[in-house]
């Protein structure tokens, strides 16, 4: 690992939430070994996904992962400069472009959850009874209801955009929040300031303590899917441990994992949080 990135890693994992086991590659495996810098969104995080199934890998794999959650356009940013080995990412047109770019050596899908337009009880500015998810934004825009956004260049974020970009808006004044944070913060923003925002399910559910309810759903062009990608060592600002990678890339889309995946949340929240893309 070069100075630089590893530099740059401390600097992440100082400033940003993180996850992953501290221990020592285990013995025995015959396979790839070391850490394995993971670039994830705050989602995965935030809804307990990693906390579920990530302990499982460095048993199987050797890997030590080590996590630093941040919004997808930072996680491939962190890609680009050979500061991450795997992404585990949901901005499918950004995931394209890097991968068109050459940064990534695989890009495989993993699960899917959906978006939802969570607000105040009651839904003040009705969107509930939207057509569609751009209909359902535009309400907002016409009653200037609070709306928090995340501003953060995550996949989230990128979705919002767009769906402003489909309503024909562009949003701005008092009623619109930008927040900079990820999705578990900005909920409790949103919560705060009797604001919409649109959110992962997952997310959503697992963040206790909200008055906010679930507005909007079930829109189509709601969905959320998630890929998996290798950044390409040779093809990167720095040195990247692509043997656990794509160690990685291929556990995570096993079936054991796929099975495990479908379970987080189920006994906590009563339903799915996440669904398998490779196993269901």
């Amino acid at each position: 690992m070069t100075r630089r990135r590893t530099a740059s890693i401390l600097a992440a994992l100082t400033l940003l939430a993180t996850a992953g086991c501290g221990s020592e590659a285990s013995e025995g495996t015959g396979g790839p070994a070391g850490d394995m810098i993971l670039a994830t969104t705050t989602s995965t995080q935030d809804s307990g996904l990693l906390d579920a199934i990530l302990p499982e890998f460095e048993d199987a794999s050797g890997c030590v992962p080590k996590t630093v959650a941040v919004g997808s356009g930072q996680a491939m940013t962190m890609g680009e400069k050979g500061d991450a080995d795997a992404l585990l990412v949901h901005s499918p047109d950004a995931e394209k472009a890097f991968m068109a770019a050459g940064n990534g050596a695989s890009r495989e899908p993993v699960m899917h959850n959906d978006f939802v337009l969570v607000g105040p009880p009651k839904d003040p500015a009705g969107i509930g009874e939207a057509s569609d998810a751009a209909a359902a934004m535009r309400l907002v825009s016409q009653q200037q209801a609070p709306f928090a956004s995340r501003a953060d260049d995550s996949g989230t974020n990128a979705k919002e955009l767009s769906l402003w970009e489909e309503a024909d808006i562009e949003p701005s004044g008092s009623w619109y929040v930008e927040t900079g944070k990820g999705m578990g913060e900005t909920l409790t923003i949103a919560n705060q300031k009797q604001a919409y925002t649109l959110a992962d399910r997952g997310t959503f559910l697992a963040t206790s303590n909200l008055e906010s309810e679930i507005a909007f759903e079930g829109s189509p062009d709601l969905r959320n899917p998630y890929h998996v990608i290798v950044v390409a060592s040779d093809n990167t600002a720095g040195a990247t441990n692509e043997p656990c990678a794509k160690e990685f890339s291929e556990w995570i889309r096993s079936e054991p994992v796929q099975r495990s995946i479908a379970d987080v949340g189920v006994e906590e929240h009563g339903q799915q949080l996440f669904f398998p893309d490779v196993h269901d």
